[in-house]
């Protein structure tokens, strides 16, 4: 498969995940609890709809793949190439009516991210990379994506979804962190990693991250000259614990304090 045939591929997923999402946004919907332990964890109609219409797109355009789901599970996963899919990345904030959500698409080569996407179809953006090279697409046109610039963490912008997901001693480790930064700031999912990757914030944070939420974003943030790895320094793609920066420095000093 070639580049140009798997960008112009990527672009027919989010075309179909999008017309799938988009009549459901912002109307009366019923809304599943699939948390356990009193953890809330919404999952609604638009996020199954959408995971079913990419899924079936795959599968008659690359049936030999394989495809990771949050909704509906695996399928062939030890295949060379396999797509991980996470419909609606953001479904708290899809709910509550907030724009800040994503579908997000990886595509990995045994076990590697090799492409990323996370496309917003109510404010028609589009984020991708291949770790090489990484880029956007929306209503101002399209641009190169590039990390900025952060010598400290005294002049970074950090962001974290919610403190409260994390326990309480990754909690307290984060907060570390959090007092050591010029601005922090709630919210985001998946748009924080792409506005880290768009050069307008500097940190990320979370904890109990899926593979399918961070995998899509992995290429999209090295691709733009940022570093993405675990809390201890190791590889991101498994998630749980993930750390997200655009200069090296900043990433270096973070993982100081959360290594202690």
């Amino acid at each position: 498969m070639t580049t140009i045939d798997f960008t112009t591929f990527v672009e027919q997923l989010a075309s179909v995940s999008g017309e799938t999402i988009l009549p459901f946004f912002r109307t009366s919907l019923g809304i599943d609890d699939k948390g356990e332990h009193g953890h809330f964890d919404p999952v609604t109609a638009a996020d199954r709809a959408a995971e079913q219409a990419m899924r079936s797109l795959i599968k008659r355009s690359f049936p030999e793949h394989g495809i990771i789901g949050e909704e509906f599970g695996n399928e062939r996963a030890d295949a060379e190439y396999v797509w991980v899919l996470d419909p609606i990345d953001g479904t708290k904030s899809f709910i509550s009516g907030m724009p800040v959500w994503g579908t997000l698409v990886a595509l990995t080569r045994f076990g590697e991210p090799v492409f990323g996407m996370m496309h917003q179809p109510f404010m028609q953006e589009m984020f991708s990379g291949d770790g090489g090279a990484a880029r956007y697409r929306g209503p101002g046109g399209r641009r190169n994506l590039r990390v900025r610039p952060c010598a400290s963490l005294a002049d970074a912008i950090l962001f974290t979804t919610s403190p409260l997901l994390m326990n309480e001693t990754d909690r307290a480790t984060f907060m570390s962190v959090e007092k050591s930064v010029k601005l922090s700031r709630y919210g985001g999912d998946c748009y924080a990693y792409c506005m880290l990757a768009a050069g307008h914030i500097d940190l990320v944070i979370e904890t109990e991250l899926k593979p399918y939420d961070i995998l899509p974003l992995i290429p999209i943030i090295t691709g733009a000259g940022g570093i993405v790895t675990s809390w201890d320094g190791g590889p991101a793609a498994n998630g749980g614990r993930v750390i997200a920066a655009g200069d090296k420095r900043v990433h270096e000093a973070a993982m100081k304090r959360l290594s202690v």
